[in-house]
């Protein structure tokens, strides 16, 4: 499976400032980039960096004024998707390392706050099934609703409102995951059949590996039930939004426009 992508957003710094961004289809095993081909206005400062979990990669800048960024990417996927249901669970003490710092609170993600909610709602689920019934919870009771929330709302205020767009659905996810005690983090991608189509994010959660005695497995979730797992490309990884934002300004900046297109070639 090919996907696509046509990117573009543009912003404005009113004094020098630095700004991260991390906008590019990730290169690893799962996927591969075809094509891929950025286009930045000239600024004073542009360096590479890799982004989380060795994940992709961020772009620091150091500009001032009207910056555009324009990204366009062939990408041949090459993930295999599990049944969610059917996996198993990992016990805390059998996690790698690297799993691990994905159980804990996060700025959007306040998990320990969900541990009587999810114990009560999924008694008697575990491992693939239990986040197959958180997904399938949020999808019926949440509503997408475009400008519900904002960049300060959390997991919980989406759980109070049951509304929000594919950023606080993840989220939402994200920390009924891991206060089940199942690491989880939050995932910005592309993928066709987003509606209205911008950057968007999934959840992704390890679970143990039916192939490999012992191990586990990240699984990508999506409960807005828009992107298909096999069809999604990732970005970049985080313990929530603050982890994988697209643009992170230090300092003042107005954003002035964004377009996404993601087709199936």
């Amino acid at each position: 499976m090919a996907i696509q992508i046509d990117s573009s957003f543009a912003f404005s710094l009113e004094t020098t400032t630095d700004v991260l961004l991390q906008f590019e289809a990730a290169a690893i095993p799962e996927q591969l980039l075809v094509i891929s081909e950025t286009e930045i206005t000239p600024t004073q400062d542009r360096a590479s960096v890799p982004a989380q979990d060795d994940i992709g990669s961020r772009i620091w800048l150091r500009a001032q004024g009207k910056v555009e960024v324009g990204y366009r990417a062939t990408v041949e996927l090459k993930r295999e998707v599990a049944d969610l249901a059917a996996l198993g669970v990992l016990q805390p003490h059998d996690l790698p390392g690297e799993a691990v710092e994905y159980l804990f609170d996060s700025r959007y993600c306040p998990a320990d706050r969900f541990q009587a909610f999810v114990e009560s709602e999924f008694a008697g689920t575990e491992g693939g099934a239990r986040v197959a019934a958180i997904r399938d919870w949020i999808a019926t009771k949440f509503s997408y609703v475009p400008g519900a929330s904002g960049p300060q709302t959390t997991a919980l205020d989406s759980f109070v409102e049951r509304r929000g767009i594919c950023r606080d659905y993840a989220h939402t996810l994200v920390a009924m995951a891991r206060a089940s005690a199942i690491p989880a983090r939050y995932v910005a991608c592309y993928a066709p059949g987003v509606e209205p189509q911008d950057f968007h994010a999934v959840a992704e959660v390890f679970l143990a590996d039916p192939t490999r005695q012992g191990a586990g497995t990240w699984q990508l979730v999506d409960a807005t039930g828009m992107a298909d797992p096999a069809e999604t490309v990732k970005i970049g990884v985080g313990r929530d939004a603050a982890d994988v934002s697209f643009l992170t300004s230090f300092g003042p900046s107005d954003f002035l426009r964004s377009s996404v297109a993601v087709s199936r070639v």
